[in-house]
């Protein structure tokens, strides 16, 4: 059986002149005990709630993941998807892709990813169960990883947390073959990797990861200690390939037709090219259905809980949301619209939590160490702790990397609507966790503050500039900055309601005044950019602005309109879904004034979509600077006056 793995993904990877054959050859024997032995998972229902998960985390060996799931029955890996690796449309890319075929619980591929999902997958799996009780909710996460893993630094992050919280449902099987692509792993790295997972609280043990017997024994210890487990299973990297085996040469390229025919006969393999004998197959497929009572058993379960936690059961699985969160969100904008507060869009951005927490159970906030700072932990809300996973609030620590990597995992589980929050600046350390939640198509919420040069004292370091402009050059995220309270709450009405790709909110640590004071039952945020204020007659300038400077438009358009110059104020909280609108109201938002400006305490990149390059931009061209707010809104320039004045000058020199 092992061997039929090894066979399919050295014919494969020859027949698309590129791929991995090294760890599908090596690590075969360690999937094979895992899918026969212990995998809880039925491969007629892959999307079974209550499965075990098995991520990939070394997702160059794809070829692994995709034997297994055509050899064990799973519809969407057909031979002829086998065949097609790598090729432009199939289903098995160079990489697992999430959403491709049942079966690929996460995309994989940067290093270290897999396994800090794996830690949200694990998360959510305690959690649920705390909630709905292990009648519903009872499976392991387990994770295949290599020599590149456990070196990314988000490594680090992931198994910290993982200790620190004791999931003892998460084992991980290290491909332990000591060869990474520039050769041997000791190039680069000595670390005692049992000795570094046993100093972050995790049960360690190691095995001839060629041996059955010994992983079925370890993966069985594993299951019943209480702390998260790693397996680190020695390896010969491309097993079975006698001229290549254990040497960097089989990591990341073909075989060749040579070497191929050799390891064929090395391993007693005599099947053609992507044939596997009838016996084999069949065993693997037995294996497949191998889960199919147990599903049923928890089917049988499920259907015996009281119809009301049933019914919420099936609604979180669903990622729908309840229909109570309307009312909430409309009382809420009422009483904003009354109030009209002046706070801090991070401050605002609390008390719409408030709202939002107690009425979606499905919610798990968190913070990088900066809770307070974030406003992350709406009022009641429990911390998560090793001995009480029924709470709602993690303590990441400063883990930004490994946050944002275990908020995809616990979106991935399902039944969760995972947030969490750092600064705007340290964004970066989330970024390649963001852009997986975005190619995934995730529902995950990054709530970043300290937006701007707005935070003042801690200087450039702490001031994002260029975050805004890069981070909406990523396809598929939202990146929202709302102007008060009340875009606020729209904008996280928006960020839950869209349940196909991750949203970001950037929210100052300054006050801001109310710019909205009146009720409007349409989330206008939802519109991406809208009219906020609008002159008597035909304005001859328009002003575009998001966040805090909102402000600074409002007061420029009051003297403006004084000059004999009338003005208009487009509020932009969301450049995505802006570009999301009919051509029509675009044109009408944009609309024909002669002077157009634009006003972000941040870089001008992206704002040509508005402001065309004649455009007159009010914001930063460098880095900031160590100073109270108010100064370095001077100091740079990004003022109500620098604004009236420059487009003032534009009709004075007779550019309009």
């Amino acid at each position: 059986m092992a061997n039929a793995l090894r066979a399919l993904a050295m014919d494969a990877v020859q027949q698309a002149k590129s791929g991995h054959p090294g760890l599908p050859m090596g690590a075969a024997d360690i999937a094979t005990v895992l899918f026969t032995q212990f995998l809880k998972f039925d491969a007629t229902a892959p999307d079974w709630p209550d499965r075990d998960r098995f991520v990939l985390s070394a997702g160059h060996g794809s070829m692994l993941l995709y034997g297994l799931l055509h050899l064990l029955g799973y519809e969407d890996i057909t031979i002829d998807e086998i065949k097609r690796f790598r090729q432009l449309g199939s289903r098995t890319a160079g990489h697992p892709e999430y959403g491709a075929a049942a079966g690929i619980e996460t995309t994989t591929g940067p290093l270290g990813q897999g396994l800090a999902n794996a830690v949200g997958m694990a998360m959510a799996e305690r959690h649920l169960a705390a909630t709905f009780g292990k009648d519903a909710v009872d499976h392991y996460t387990y994770v295949l990883a290599g020599d590149g893993c456990l070196m990314e630094g988000i490594s680090q992050e992931a198994i910290a947390l993982a200790g620190h919280l004791k999931l003892s449902k998460l084992i991980v099987l290290f491909d332990d073959n000591g060869i990474s692509i520039d050769g041997p792993v000791d190039l680069a790295d000595s670390t005692d990797q049992l000795k570094r997972f046993e100093a972050s609280g995790w049960h360690v043990t190691r095995v001839d990861g060629h041996d059955p017997s010994a992983i079925a024994a370890a993966i069985a210890a594993a299951r019943e200690a209480p702390e998260p487990a790693l397996i680190a299973c020695r390896t010969v990297i491309g097993y079975g390939a006698p001229n290549k085996q254990g040497t960097a040469g089989v990591h990341g390229a073909p075989l060749g037709a040579e070497e191929i025919a050799a390891a064929r006969g090395a391993l007693g393999w005599s099947e053609d090219a992507f044939d596997i004998p009838c016996e084999v197959r069949d065993a693997w497929r037995i294996a497949g259905i191998r889960g199919c009572k147990k599903r049923k058993a928890w089917e049988g379960r499920i259907a015996a809980l009281d119809p009301e936690t049933r019914a919420e059961f099936d609604r979180r699985m669903r990622g729908d949301l309840p229909a109570r969160l309307d009312q909430a969100f409309a009382a809420y904008k009422m009483a904003l619209a009354k109030e009209a507060p002046a706070l801090a869009t991070r401050a605002s951005s609390q008390n719409a939590l408030d709202v939002i927490n107690e009425v979606l159970p499905e919610t798990i906030g968190g913070s990088a160490d900066l809770t307070g700072s974030n406003n992350t932990r709406s009022r009641d809300m429990a911390a998560i702790t090793p001995d009480d996973f029924s709470g709602r609030f993690v303590h990441y620590g400063v883990r930004e990397h490994g946050m944002a990597a275990a908020m995809n995992g616990l979106a991935l589980h399902g039944g969760i609507i995972p947030y969490g929050g750092t600064f705007l600046v340290f964004s970066d350390y989330c970024r390649p966790s963001i852009r997986l939640s975005a190619l995934m198509h995730q529902r995950v919420i990054y709530v970043m503050t300290h937006d701007s040069i707005g935070l003042g004292e801690d200087g450039p370091t702490h001031q994002p500039v260029e975050h805004l402009a890069s981070l909406r050059a990523m396809p598929n995220l939202m990146v929202m900055r709302p102007a008060d309270a009340m875009e606020t709450a729209e904008c996280w009405e928006a960020a839950l309601r869209t349940g196909d790709r991750p949203s970001l909110l950037a929210l100052t640590r300054q006050k801001v005044p109310a710019v909205r004071r009146e009720f409007s039952a349409d989330n206008l945020c939802m519109r991406g950019a809208y009219d906020l204020a609008v002159p008597e007659r035909e304005s001859d300038v328009v002003i575009f602005a998001t966040g805090s400077e909102v402000e600074i438009a409002l007061e420029a358009k009051a003297k403006l309109d004084a000059a004999g110059h009338p003005a208009r104020v487009v509020s932009v909280p969301c450049f995505e879904l802006f570009d999301e609108q009919s051509p029509d109201y675009q044109a009408s938002v944009l609309g024909t004034e002669p002077v157009r400006v634009a006003i972000e305490a941040a870089v001008s990149m992206g704002w040509e979509r508005f402001i065309g390059t004649d455009g007159i931009f009010i914001g930063m061209h460098g880095f900031g600077a160590s100073a109270p707010a108010a100064d370095l809104y001077r100091h740079f320039g990004i003022t109500t006056d620098a604004v009236v004045t420059a487009a003032l000058a534009r009709f004075t020199e007779g550019g309009a």
